[in-house]
C-alpha cells in the first residue's frame, strides 16, 4: 500500500516510528545510489556510536549496601571496597550506546571518501545532547576533509541542524517544512537547498561526486515510497489512533484529514 500523502508522511515523524524510517531510508538510498553511480564509485553504509543519557537501562548489578547480593566479577570489588570502610551509594543507570547509520560514497580504486549522505534523526535535533554533538562533529569533518555532504531533514521538530546556517536557510526558503541540504566541497564551500512543503512531492536531488564528474540524481520520493511499502509503515502510522508529532497547523491538519478520508483511512 503506497503512502496516502504526496510526499513525506507526518504521521511517521513520531519518535517511536521515525528511527525505523531513518534506517529504512538509508537502506533504500544505498540501493538507489549503487544503481545510479558511475563506474569507479560505490555507496556503503557506515555508523557512528554515541551514548544518549536518556536511553537508560537498569544495570546488571545494583549495590546499595554491604549486604546486597552481588555475583560475578563485580563481587570482588564490592567486597574489597566495603571492607575498606567505603560507603556504598546508589547505582546510576547504564546508558546503552546508540548506533546511527549513514551512507558514504567512495572511490573504488583507492577507497577515498567522496560524499557523505545523512538522514537527520531526532537525536541530531536534540539541543545539547550527545547525538547532536556527534552529528555536528561529522559535519565539521566533512568541511575540513573537503567531502561533499548531502543531508535529508524530514523532521519538522527540533532546532535547525543541517550544514547551511539557519539564517541562510530562512532567506532562501523561509516557509519550508522539510528540506535537503547539499554542501559541495571545495574552496569556497557551496550550499544548495531543496525546500519541501508538506504538500510537496519529495524532490529529485543531484548527489555530487568528484570535481568534473556529473552528479547522480536520486528520486527521493521513489525511495520513500519503497521505504513505506516494504517497511510496513502503513501499519505503524495509526492514522485513526495517533496525531502527528509535532502537531500540524490547523490548515495542515484539515488538508491531511481530507486526504486520509479520500483514501478510506479515516471515517
Amino acid at each position: 500500500m503506497p503512502s496516502p500523502f504526496p510526499g513525506m508522511d507526518p504521521w511517521l515523524e513520531r519518535p517511536a516510528v521515525f528511527p525505523s524510517v531513518h534506517n529504512a531510508l538509508i537502506t533504500y538510498l544505498q540501493a538507489a545510489l549503487n544503481a545510479a553511480l558511475p563506474p569507479g564509485y560505490v555507496a556503503a553504509g557506515d555508523s557512528r556510536v554515541y551514548v544518549d543519557p536518556e536511553l537508560r537501562r537498569v544495570p546488571d548489578v545494583g549495590v546499595f549496601g554491604p549486604d546486597a547480593g552481588v555475583s560475578g566479577d563485580a563481587a570482588v570489588a564490592v567486597v574489597t571496597l566495603t571492607q575498606a570502610g567505603l560507603l556504598a551509594a546508589a547505582t546510576e543507570a547504564v546508558s546503552d550506546p546508540v548506533e546511527e547509520l549513514y551512507l558514504e560514497i567512495r572511490s573504488v580504486e583507492d577507497e577515498r571518501l567522496v560524499t557523505t549522505v545523512e538522514v537527520v534523526s531526532p537525536a541530531n535535533k536534540k539541543a545539547g545532547e550527545e547525538g547532536r554533538v556527534s552529528y555536528q562533529q561529522k559535519q565539521g569533518e566533512c568541511r575540513l576533509s573537503k567531502v561533499n555532504l548531502v543531508e535529508l531533514d524530514l523532521l519538522r521538530g527540533g532546532p535547525h541542524t543541517t550544514a547551511i546556517s539557519a539564517a541562510r536557510l530562512r532567506v532562501i526558503a523561509p516557509e519550508c517544512d522539510y528540506h535537503v541540504c547539499v554542501m559541495v566541497a571545495g574552496s569556497p564551500i557551496r550550499f544548495f537547498v531543496a525546500p519541501i512543503k508538506l504538500a510537496d512531492r519529495l524532490p529529485k536531488v543531484p548527489i555530487p561526486l568528484d570535481p568534473g564528474v556529473t552528479p547522480v540524481t536520486i528520486d527521493l520520493q521513489a525511495v520513500f515510497d519503497r521505504c513505506y511499502d516494504e517497511g510496513g509503515f502503513a501499519k505503524r502510522a495509526k492514522y485513526t489512533k495517533q496525531k502527528p508529532d509535532p502537531l500540524l497547523t490547523p490548515e495542515q491538519q484539515a488538508w491531511a484529514e481530507d486526504i486520509l478520508r479520500a483514501k478510506g483511512l479515516l471515517p
